[in-house]
């Protein structure tokens, strides 16, 4: 922290350097005559131009200075020669900081190293940088950093920025697929009296003019059907839902959702809106309907688990095995767990550099020979040594867990969008996974069944969540490749209709890629009995939960519908292959310092 203090007030003190010599270097407006890499595209020896960007690197070589500057579109070098812009120039020009913005002209020329290169003619000082960089300036590394100073983030790691580029122009592309098929795009209130739409804890909010509490909305469904019953026949909206839920991987409370509803069609309708939108997105976006996904940060991530958990058996157990163990073991167990760390260490050195597959596989491998180091059969403790020996079947387990997610992520991972997807029932997915005979068994057998497969069951489940916990838990990470899931259980999804095939399910479908729900649809319940006994059922005879104007919207008459959700940020996390929801949204909410 002294050192950023002092650095801070160094770069203060040349601002009241610069202003002395009436230089004002925080200016109004520069107008750069294109970008840095329009400059870079239409390469003419000599061509004059006009460029702005910040600082990113310099290099000082006694009467000449070379800086790289860079904007949105990437980075182009400069070249200043004292005996062109003269002494009193060249003087400010080498004092200038790394991240200060600047405007410069100049012409175009190659350098020896065939670098095109801006020769200096002029400058200004556009903006003072009063902050130095970060430490590692190109890689910013640090996550709580880049999430809490995004904008670090995105001057540092310039793939960062990509991302969100991509990301922006994913929904542009989402936005004009939808406006070519006659969809109107709409506005609805996103605070609510009563949030409706799906199961889903909401935010509270008070509304000081009008006197009363409301609710951030959950979802965007109720509107857009009341805009079916006004008689506009395709509708979309784009917005932020809110849920006061859980943190992960895959969840963030405020999160995008594309809603898009279309009179007269079903859940099939549905399911070709989707696979066609995806498509047509990924090709304008990305250029290819196939997407490999870089595994650099999860190979990283399970790469310093081990070496946390080697590290963390190494200290607790070492000594206290060489006074108890008998014979070489222990002496060999300290030896096999060094090379095991300088082996994981060097593969870790090497992300980036090797395939992301070929090193879990090295992983794998290195950890396999621990596993047998720690495990107590290797081992001969003298004497009852419990303790040790639960200790060293726990860290077996802790690196066992390591090597099942290294070896998911020991194969490439390759997503084929490539028409037509995958369509499969519910049911059949349930009978592969747990048995064909899983929905002739009672709800006990279903429950005892679950358990022994892994999934994870609450006491309180009702037997359609126990099956829901099977799909969830041990069917849906599976679904890598596109597939819709047809034909949910009714009490999943309330506000669907029921399958005319299959009383006891609904038309619905859920869209997952990349083992994880990307697209709900539905053929929409238009009947406003049977819609108003789903919900009162739903709401558990909390009857100021029930949304009755929506149900006196249905009772004015809606036409049959299909509609369905995207969340646009798992989107974007399978297009732009990123792990974590935080990676494709700008600013996450986190904890205030």
């Amino acid at each position: 922290m002294d050192d950023t203090n002092s650095l801070i007030e160094q770069r203060k003190a040349k601002l009241k350097a610069l202003e002395a010599k009436g230089i004002f270097p925080f200016r109004n407006k520069f107008t750069p005559a294109e970008t840095c890499a329009a400059a870079r595209g239409n390469y003419i020896e000599g061509r004059e131009v006009a460029l702005a960007g910040r600082i990113t690197a310099h290099r000082d070589m006694g009467k000449s200075m070379f800086i790289d500057i860079r904007d949105q579109s990437g980075r182009i070098q400069v070249y200043a020669q004292k005996n062109v812009i003269g002494d009193e120039q060249f003087h400010i020009f080498q004092h200038l900081d790394l991240a200060d913005f600047i405007g410069v002209t100049g012409t175009l020329f190659t350098t020896k190293t065939d670098e095109i290169s801006v020769k200096l003619a002029s400058f200004v000082i556009l903006a003072k940088s009063l902050r130095p960089p970060p430490a590692k300036w190109h890689g910013l590394e640090d996550t709580e950093i880049r999430y809490r100073q995004r904008y670090l983030d995105l001057i540092g790691n310039p793939g960062v920025k990509e991302v969100f580029l991509k990301r922006s122009a994913i929904v542009r592309e989402i936005r004009d697929f939808l406006h070519a098929k006659g969809y109107v795009e709409v506005e609805t209130p996103m605070m609510q009296a009563i949030p409706g739409g799906a199961a889903a804890q909401p935010f509270k909010t008070h509304h000081n003019a009008l006197g009363c509490d409301f609710y951030m909305r959950i979802a965007l469904e109720l509107y857009l059907k009341r805009l079916l019953v006004g008689g506009v026949d395709k509708v979309f909206e784009i917005g932020r839902n809110f849920r006061n839920e859980g943190l992960s991987r895959k969840h963030n409370p405020e999160f995008t959702m594309l809603e898009a509803y279309e009179a007269f069609g079903d859940y099939s309708t549905m399911m070709d809106l989707v696979q066609g939108m995806i498509c047509h997105v990924a090709q304008k976006v990305l250029g290819t309907l196939v997407i490999e996904h870089n595994q650099d940060a999860a190979v990283r991530a399970a790469l310093d688990h081990a070496i946390h958990d080697l590290d963390g058996v190494s200290t607790a157990l070492t000594g206290t095995l060489l006074k108890v163990a008998s014979g070489d073991t222990a002496s060999q167990f300290v030896k096999e767990m060094a090379n095991a760390r300088a082996a994981l260490v060097a593969l870790l050195e090497q992300v980036g550099k090797t395939p992301s597959s070929e090193l879990a596989r090295s992983a794998i491998s290195t950890l396999l020979v621990v596993i047998g180091t720690v495990g107590v059969h290797k081992i001969q403790i003298s004497g009852e040594h419990k303790p040790i020996e639960d200790s060293l079947l726990s860290a077996a387990s802790r690196f066992d867990a390591v090597v099942r997610t290294l070896e998911r992520l020991s194969t490439p991972k390759i997503i084929d969008l490539t028409p037509n997807w995958r369509r499969a029932k519910y049911k059949d997915l349930v009978r592969e996974k747990a048995g064909a005979d899983w929905f002739d068994i009672t709800p006990a057998e279903r429950r005892q069944r679950a358990h022994d497969l892994g999934a994870e069951i609450g006491k309180e489940y009702e037997d359609f969540e126990v099956t829901g916990a099977i799909f969830e838990k041990l069917i849906e990470p599976t679904l890598i490749q596109p597939t819709f899931v047809t034909h949910l259980p009714k009490q999943l999804v309330p506000l669907a209709k029921l399958s005319p095939e299959d009383p006891d399910s609904v038309e619905v479908f859920e869209c997952c890629i990349n083992g994880q729900e990307i697209s709900p649809g539905y053929t929409e319940q238009n009947d406003p009995i049977e819609q108003r006994e789903r919900l009162e059922h739903q709401a558990g005879g909390e009857q100021q939960k029930l949304d009755e104007d929506f149900l006196t919207a249905l009772e004015h008459g809606m036409p049959p519908a299909g509609g369905i959700g995207i969340g646009i940020d798992r989107l974007c996390m399978m297009l732009l292959g990123q792990e974590s929801i935080r990676d494709v949204i700008l600013f996450p909410q986190l904890k205030p310092k």
